[in-house]
């Protein structure tokens, strides 16, 4: 459940992010506009001069020839003129603030965050990728418990009914955590639309995963009747996004309604249950809470890297931790319980 509730964080806060791109404060101050302008005419900001700033519309150099050229490395980098410009007067105009006793203002829907190795947001994407690292010894972990530690049946299947459904959770919470760390890295149209329509599939199966854990669905009809209709909807929604419109006000809506109703899912079944790791799913909804509450107080950035985003990164972190052990703990405990009916 942690990188469940925790994608809902981050999608609302992706959201609320890109939402604001049109909007900020910062990039409609006319001295940034001016600079960005002028950048672009000339190359340069002060002392500071962007050679790619003499490529033309499609990518390629006035005056070098094509074995000269760089496109490949100036896509992904997304060092091209513009956002070049965009970066370096935005420092500008901070420092000229920052003299002037002004506070740091958004630029382009996002805080003036500094760049380090060409990553955008180089804390998040550490955070990011040390929690892949954590659900990566998770789904690992619970691998070898299921099918080396616990009892098996005379099949050579586990016991616990619903293995198969955390590794493939275990999967797309990497594949959102892979995606979340590039788009952090470059923002640009290709790795947002990866990270939100990662973000939608890890809810909508994790939604599927709490409805038949927690009323302990069992048949494979059932099952199948229960996830269909979401696996449906999720897909069309992911569809739309890509195919027709990339309406963040819609993702919005639809992911955290998913995120929401799983959690409601989880932390009434732990209200109800006799389970004996009920604590940690309330441990999960405490953590939660704190990464909503820092979603919500969006800080300016401590030293240009430590943002309110960053900080429900870290916190997801343990969160994460705690939730996988939530699964190894149920394994054991529905192992149990079958094993003794069969006796």
């Amino acid at each position: 459940m942690a990188i469940r509730c925790r994608i809902q964080v981050f999608v609302v806060a992706f959201l609320w992010f890109t939402a604001g791109v049109c909007a900020s404060h910062g990039d409609a101050d006319p001295i940034y506009i001016a600079c960005v302008e002028q950048c672009e005419k000339t190359g340069c900001v002060g002392a500071i001069c962007f050679q790619h700033c003499n490529l033309t519309s499609d990518g390629k150099s006035v005056s070098d020839p094509w074995y000269l050229q760089e496109p490949l490395y100036i896509q992904w980098k997304k060092w091209d003129c513009l956002s070049g410009c965009r970066y370096q007067c935005m420092l500008v105009r901070e420092e000229e603030r920052e003299k002037a006793g002004g506070t740091p203002v958004k630029y382009h829907g996002k805080w003036p965050l500094r760049r380090a190795f060409g990553i955008e947001e180089p804390v998040s994407v550490a955070l990011s990728a040390f929690n892949l690292a954590i659900q990566f010894h998770g789904w690992v972990s619970f691998f070898i418990l299921v099918n080396y530690k616990l009892p098996l049946r005379p099949t050579r299947q586990t016991y616990y009914e619903y293995t198969g459904l955390w590794h493939i959770y275990g999967t797309l919470s990497m594949n959102f955590l892979f995606w979340s760390a590039v788009y952090h890295s470059r923002d640009v149209e290709l790795t947002k639309r990866l990270d939100y329509s990662s973000a939608a599939a890890i809810l909508g199966f994790s939604l599927i995963v709490a409805i038949l854990r927690a009323f302990n669905v069992r048949s494979e009809a059932t099952r199948v009747m229960i996830a269909a209709p979401l696996i449906a909807f999720v897909t069309t929604h992911i569809l739309y996004l890509n195919c027709y419109q990339l309406d963040y006000g819609l993702n919005m809506k639809v992911c955290v309604t998913m995120a929401v109703a799983q959690l409601l899912v989880w932390v009434v079944w732990a209200g109800v249950s006799n389970h004996p790791s009920r604590w940690k799913i309330w441990l999960v909804a405490v953590g939660e809470g704190l990464i909503i509450f820092f979603q919500i107080y969006d800080f300016p950035p401590f030293w240009g890297f430590l943002d309110a985003h960053a900080v429900s990164h870290a916190i997801a972190i343990p969160i994460s931790y705690i939730w996988w052990g939530f699964i190894h703990d149920d394994s054991e405990y529905r192992t149990t319980a079958l094993l003794k009916k069969t006796k």
